[in-house]
């Protein structure tokens, strides 16, 4: 389906600088790649060349570009990465019918409930006793739902999701393939016999709305109560959530992340790549944490932290700058002492 320019522009909410609004493109690529029928958009100034170089039907810019490549239609907008998306969604849209059933080959017990005229389940996928799939959710190959699982409306779970019995679902929910909801979480004791043995896991997990989950990312159902994620959070791939982690409303968690469990996370916190925080801890609102990080102790709202163990950014900076001038420092103590007895620095 093609848009006009006009309708590209009304989507975005940009502003035509350049081309007829009559014009048409048919599809989204990159700068460098993209033909005469397709839109592409600058979003960082290291692309700046490909700009210029370009041969797309329509770039999305930000305001006050210095330069313009010639004949190249450009529509202004504030956030050029945020208007393409637009673009994108509607042409995912148009290519990807979403068409209600149940596949003949997904096994759905009788007492699950579902409208199966408003969902759709494929092939190979388990509904367990007692589940509830809401209206306009996507159950994708291979999913299991498990018994009295809740999952929302306009949900889409990809090929493989496991969400465990009893756990909640939202609505627009999207969880990537493979991952998994309400697994049992990490909980062993010694044994009198000296052998571990398990602790069992009979909890939930809750996922607010508009939550997204990426790929292999496993979220541990409580040991008792539940384990939270916040409305609007999105989780990367990778990632790993222990037992009662409390995860607020808009957050961030970065690929292949670690909450140990029980620690309870504010609101909009950004927890960057590979970042482990231990249990029992409290993050506050609006806090992040840098790659790499590794937190210990709680954790004050609306700082940033980065090192192992994580401390303020700027003092973080100071401690590894000390560290990275450790190797000079011990070299002039030895120079000096080396001196102090009348010997040659220099000779060693």
């Amino acid at each position: 389906m093609k848009l006009t320019l006009a309708a590209v522009q009304e989507l975005t909410g940009g502003k035509l600088l350049i081309g007829t609004p009559e014009s048409e493109i048919s599809g989204v690529s990159t700068l460098s790649e993209a033909g005469s029928d397709d839109a592409a958009f600058l979003g960082n100034e290291k692309y700046f060349h490909d700009f210029l170089a370009t041969r797309a039907g329509v770039v999305l810019v930000p305001p006050g570009l210095p330069q313009y490549p010639e004949g190249i239609a450009l529509i202004e907008v504030a956030n050029p990465s945020l208007a393409f998306n637009a673009l994108v969604k509607h042409f995912m849209s148009v290519s990807t019918a979403w068409i209600p059933g149940i596949h003949p080959s997904a096994v759905v017990d009788p007492s699950a409930k579902l409208d199966a005229s408003a969902v759709r389940i494929g092939a190979g996928a388990v509904i367990e006793a007692g589940a509830c799939i809401g209206n306009g959710s996507d159950i994708g190959p291979g999913c299991v739902i498990g018994a009295s699982a809740v999952v929302g409306e306009c949900c889409k779970l990809h090929a493989r999701v496991v969400v465990r019995e009893r756990c909640r679902l939202g609505s627009h929910v999207v969880v990537q393939p493979g991952a998994v909801i309400g697994s049992d979480g990490f909980g062993f004791l010694m044994g009198a016999n000296g052998c571990y043995e398990g602790i069992d896991q009979v909890g939930i997990v809750e996922i607010g709305d508009h939550v997204d989950i990426g790929a292999n990312t496993t979220i541990d159902r409580a040991r008792f109560g539940r384990t939270v994620i916040g409305e609007g959070t999105k989780i990367d791939n990778l990632v790993q959530i222990g037992h009662n982690v409390e995860i607020g409303r808009h957050c961030i968690l970065v690929a292949q992340s670690g909450v140990a469990g029980s620690t309870q996370i504010g609101d909009y916190v950004t927890v960057a790549a590979q970042v482990g925080i231990a249990g029992h801890l409290k993050v506050g609102d609006k806090a992040t944490i840098a790659a790499q990080a590794g937190v210990i102790t709680h954790l004050e709202g609306g700082k940033v932290y980065w090192g192992t163990p994580a401390s303020e950014f700027m003092q973080a900076k100071k401690q590894y700058a000390c560290i990275r001038r450790l190797p000079e420092l011990v070299k002039d103590v030895r120079d000096l002492k080396k001196a102090a007895e009348g010997q040659d620095p220099s000779k060693s």
